[in-house]
């Protein structure tokens, strides 16, 4: 890389912590640097995988305020994201990419559409819980284990719009404040981030200047991210996830 490049993935990377800290889709930042540097899309995609890895840790550590009474339920649906990520890192290095991308804009545009209408979807569900026919359920129950698992999936194998699809599930199916969602968003998906990375340094390609520029970067912009981002409240949190996720899926849907 040249000193520019190299100037420019580290921006990158700190804007993607940033973004990933407060809402997800960082990748969408990082993503199209790689690629103008020349490097191809697949080791750009392990290079940046392995680089947003601190900035996923420095992002749950700035929200450990609102991780507090939630650590039953991270352990249980950490679970899920270990086994996603894992998974959708072997996909990642056996796949072809045009076999896994074409769904890609389905699921984050379905996210969308679950964010936007969460507080809708939450109102009828605290309705049905009152009447008794929808009982509580502390961690959501076998279906969101599911779903997220399946995220952390899509989240291994390219990572985009994946704080989306974590927000949006978790939001429909528990009773708790959006702030308090984000923060399990953030341990979720550093999770699925560690454990891919942990598979691509002994199986993938990757660029070593790529990896650490953006591991600086996002490292910083966690924790930017995080200490903005606590201050926003539901309405305006919500807008900046369905904001960053049109340009996502305007982004891929035209990739």
């Amino acid at each position: 890389m040249t000193p520019w490049e190299m100037a420019a993935v580290l921006a990158a990377g700190t804007g993607a912590g940033a973004v990933n800290a407060v809402v997800g889709s960082g990748t969408l930042i990082t993503f199209p640097v790689l690629l103008a540097t020349g490097m191809p899309p697949v080791t750009a995609t392990v290079s940046n995988g392995l680089g947003l890895v601190p900035g996923s840790i420095t992002a749950a550590i700035g929200y450990r305020e609102e991780l507090r009474g939630q650590r039953r339920r991270v352990l249980l649906l950490g679970i899920g994201a270990v086994l996603g990520g894992l998974a959708g890192a072997v996909l990642l290095l056996t796949l072809p990419a045009s076999a896994f991308e074409r769904i890609v804009p389905v699921l984050v545009g379905l996210a969308l559409v679950l964010v936007a209408c969460q507080p809708w979807i939450a109102k009828r569900v605290r309705r049905r819980r009152e009447t008794g026919s929808s009982p509580v359920r502390r961690d959501g129950g076998p279906l969101l284990f599911t779903g997220l698992t399946l995220a952390s999936v899509y989240g291994g194998y390219f990572s985009a719009a994946q704080g989306i699809i974590y927000v949006s599930l978790m939001g429909m199916l528990l009773d708790e404040t959006l702030q308090r969602l984000n923060a399990v968003k953030n341990v979720l998906a550093a999770v699925v981030n560690t454990v891919a990375a942990v598979l691509f340094l002994f199986f993938a390609h990757f660029d070593w200047t790529a990896v650490l520029l953006i591991a600086a970067g996002s490292a910083l912009g966690g924790l930017i991210g995080a200490r903005t981002g606590r201050r926003f409240s539901p309405a305006v949190l919500r807008t900046l996830i369905v904001s960053v996720g049109t340009v996502a899926l305007v982004h891929l849907v035209l990739r």
